[in-house]
């Protein structure tokens, strides 16, 4: 991609590399990954690191919705169009990755829950198109001279990838000796 506008700015900048759809299938196993970790973590704790009021069926049902919305995403992900990619890989290069993880948490909770349309992200394609979309209404940042995939991946969270923990009702907190 070489001199182009994004996010409504000019940006005269050259990008050599882009993301593949084994990238963004690597995002996705990625997250599939940390919610059956996060997963096997809380089974692991004991009863008294809980809230009173902790549903384990509601959180435990939450994590499936989600994990059963991505696994429907990646039979799609090969038919990604290359400048979608382009998009999330400047994306990923001028957006900070906890900006970016924040809203792909929120769209894939609206996604899992059924809040929006099922056509809306039906595909990898829609999906990563909203997430592009919803990210645009903030300012990009200076584009970075790094790798669009190492980046990209930092979208996810090892800890707690679906901020369940910071729910008021669930008492247990933040792993501790995890890194993201």
């Amino acid at each position: 991609m070489t001199d182009t506008t994004y996010n409504g700015a000019f940006i005269g900048t050259r990008m050599t590399q882009t993301l593949t759809p084994e990238d963004i299938r690597d995002l996705l196993t990625g997250f599939i990954a940390a919610i059956e970790l996060d997963q096997i973590r809380v089974d692991a704790l004991p009863p008294e690191k809980f809230h009173h009021w902790y549903s384990d069926s509601m959180w435990r049902n939450w994590r499936r919705y989600h994990l059963d919305y991505i696994n429907r995403l990646l039979p799609s992900v090969n038919a990604i169009p290359s400048a979608l990619l382009q998009e999330l890989a400047w994306l990923a290069i001028t957006y900070e990755p906890a900006v970016v993880r924040a809203t792909v948490i929120d769209l894939f909770a609206d996604a899992a829950s059924g809040n929006c349309p099922a056509e809306e992200f039906e595909t990898a394609a829609l999906f990563l198109g909203w997430l592009i979309k919803e990210i645009s209404d903030t300012p990009a940042g200076a584009p970075l001279n790094c790798d669009a995939k190492v980046r990209m991946m930092q979208w996810l969270s090892v800890d707690d990838p679906l901020r369940i923990a910071e729910d008021p009702e669930c008492g247990y907190g933040q792993a501790a000796g995890f890194v993201n």
